[in-house]
């Protein structure tokens, strides 16, 4: 074979996978869609987590700025006592505050948040317990204990015996020049001794006259006393000042375990945001490199497909230019077929046409001589199965030169009631011949002229009336006409005929006005024709802005009946 891939099968399994390739393409598409839709709003979704994640982050790094300015505050309160420090502590803590409140808004409309922080708390640490101990600390701070410089220790005077004596104290210093604090300790550091000393000279001057036998003990006795008072002194200081600083640590220690608890908190929503924000980051690496993946093998699959396509469509190509050349080839051929055709038919339309026309002027010259009744009879089927054949050569001739012609009707003006009844006369003797009954009811108005064709007319009652005498024997032929009038200058022609031959079957029905369709063939019936006759007889009726329909039944008997619309004459002397 010239060209194997032309092969039927071949060309049948191209053909279903180009349309497997274009129904995978559209799949891919799908998909894409799919993917960049459903599987977008996926990465999309995880994306706004996780800037609300990094947001989440910023609030624990202030959480911590808060937490570190607090503490100064505290240090520096603890340090000056002075009430300003304090207020400025409790505001750092009220906006570390604020950034838990945030986290924990966050926390309850985000339950994967939720679960990290739980898992990530060790002990109870809630925002809200941190604000109750806030505002506890806070009604502690309002009433501190006192401070040392405004309720000072006095201690006790001690009651002397010394009103007789005049004490003077005098101090004096050597002439080596006093160093500073820097300059004695680098002299202690070298084993330098020569630093400045003084000395303190105390002069006690009795003012009456002393017993010196006596003075030595009283002396004694004074400083012994002396040792005593100031020592019971000094320890009821050290006991004051030991209640204080336990009132001082008390104190103090709600202020740290305040910023203890609150330190705990920012470890725990530090490292669960710091969980939360990985996670969240594996999560959005690994949807965005599925999606990335998947537009990849899309785009290579769909690469792929349309490599494919393009290749069957090179095949389709290729095979639609080789039918295209045997196309214009047979084309060709069938012009050529044609112009024979047309050759051979105009030989036989001048070669059939004039002796069937001699025959008839040779049928009319008998009958004008002969004066026997039954020879007329005869010759008047003759002549009308003569002019039969001579209307059927006319229609195949017509039918053939002009299929692409502009049908029109040739008007002439004539009785339209005389015309039928020269049909109906000049083809009873025929409908006769197969001894069928031919039964006329003819309903035309009497001087009904108009302005048509009346060969087009002849026909289509030749046809109609031929066809239904060929497929009926020994059985009845009805013919039924009205008319009716529709507008001033229109006349509606109503035709029925029924007869009761062997009928078509009803899958012929539909055909039956086909160009060269004959239906069923009976070995019957004879001189069966070319199959032109109600395809033409159609295409008249249409010519008259009618319609034609046939009803029938295989065995029972075929009816058709048609319409046509004629123009009424208006010159009623014209007639033909």
């Amino acid at each position: 074979m010239k060209y194997k891939f032309l092969n039927f099968k071949l060309r049948k399994i191209v053909h279903y996978s180009l349309i497997l390739c274009v129904l995978l393409i559209q799949v891919i598409i799908a998909i894409f869609f799919y993917n960049e839709f459903v599987n977008g709003k996926k990465l999309k979704f995880i994306k706004n987590q996780l800037e609300e994640s990094r947001a989440l982050g910023g609030l624990t790094d202030n959480s911590r700025k808060d937490f570190v300015d607090a503490q100064n505050y505290l240090q520096k309160y603890m340090i000056s006592e002075d009430d300003k420090d304090l207020a400025l502590y409790f505001q750092s803590l009220r906006k570390l505050k604020d950034n838990f409140d945030k986290i924990s808004r966050y926390e309850n409309i985000n339950p994967r948040l939720k679960n990290n922080i739980e898992s990530h708390r060790k002990d109870a640490f809630k925002t809200a317990r941190f604000k109750t101990l806030i505002d506890s600390v806070y009604r502690y701070s309002l009433n501190p204990p006192a401070k040392i410089q405004d309720k000072e220790y006095e201690p006790e005077k001690f009651k002397n015996n010394f009103d007789n004596l005049n004490i003077q104290t005098h101090t004096f210093s050597d002439t080596i020049k006093k160093k500073g604090l820097m300059g004695r300790l680098k002299d202690a550091i070298s084993g330098k001794v020569n630093v400045q000393k003084e000395s303190t000279v105390i002069t006690l001057t009795n003012n009456k006259t002393a017993d010196l036998s006596n003075a030595k003990a009283e002396m004694n006795k004074a400083i012994k006393s002396m040792d005593k008072h100031y020592a019971t002194e000094v320890k009821k200081f050290q006991i004051y000042a030991a209640q204080n600083q336990q009132e001082n640590i008390k104190f103090y220690n709600s202020f740290s375990k305040l910023l203890i608890y609150g330190n705990g908190l920012i470890g725990v929503y530090e490292n669960a945001i710091e969980a939360f924000q990985s996670e969240l980051e594996k999560e959005y690496n690994k949807q965005s490199s599925i999606n990335n993946q998947i537009r990849t093998y899309l785009v290579l699959g769909l690469m792929i497909l349309m490599f494919i396509v393009s290749i069957l469509i090179m095949y389709f190509t290729r095979v639609a230019f080789i039918y295209e050349r045997k196309l214009n080839a047979a084309n060709d051929e069938i012009k050529k077929n044609l112009n024979f055709k047309n050759r051979i038919l105009g030989m036989l339309s001048h070669e059939l046409r004039s002796p069937l026309k001699i025959i008839n002027i040779f049928i009319d010259k008998i009958n004008r001589t002969t004066k026997d009744d039954t020879i007329k009879d005869y010759l008047k089927s003759i002549k009308f199965t003569n002019s039969t054949l001579l209307i059927q050569s006319n229609q195949i001739l017509e039918y053939t030169k002009n299929q692409d012609a502009d049908k029109k009707l040739v008007n002439t003006v004539f009785n339209l009631k005389d015309e039928i009844s020269s049909i109906v006369t000049a083809i009873t003797p025929y409908i006769e011949t197969r001894k069928n009954k031919f039964v006329v009811t003819d309903g035309i108005p009497v001087g009904v002229v108009v302005n048509t064709d009346n060969i087009k007319i002849n026909q289509l009652f030749m046809n109609i009336l031929g066809n239904a005498n060929k497929f009926t024997e020994n059985g009845q032929i009805d013919l039924a006409m009205t008319t009716e009038m529709i507008g001033d200058n229109k006349i509606s022609l109503a035709v029925i005929i029924n007869d009761t031959g062997i009928g078509i079957s009803e899958s012929d029905v539909g055909k039956i006005f086909e160009p060269y369709y004959q239906g069923m063939i009976s070995d019957e019936i004879d001189n069966l024709g070319a199959g032109l006759g109600l395809s033409l007889c159609k295409e008249i009726v249409e010519l008259f802005n009618g319609e034609i329909s046939v009803s029938s039944k295989l065995y029972k008997g075929t009816q058709v009946s048609f319409r046509i619309n004629l123009n009424i004459s208006t010159n009623d002397g014209a007639t033909h």
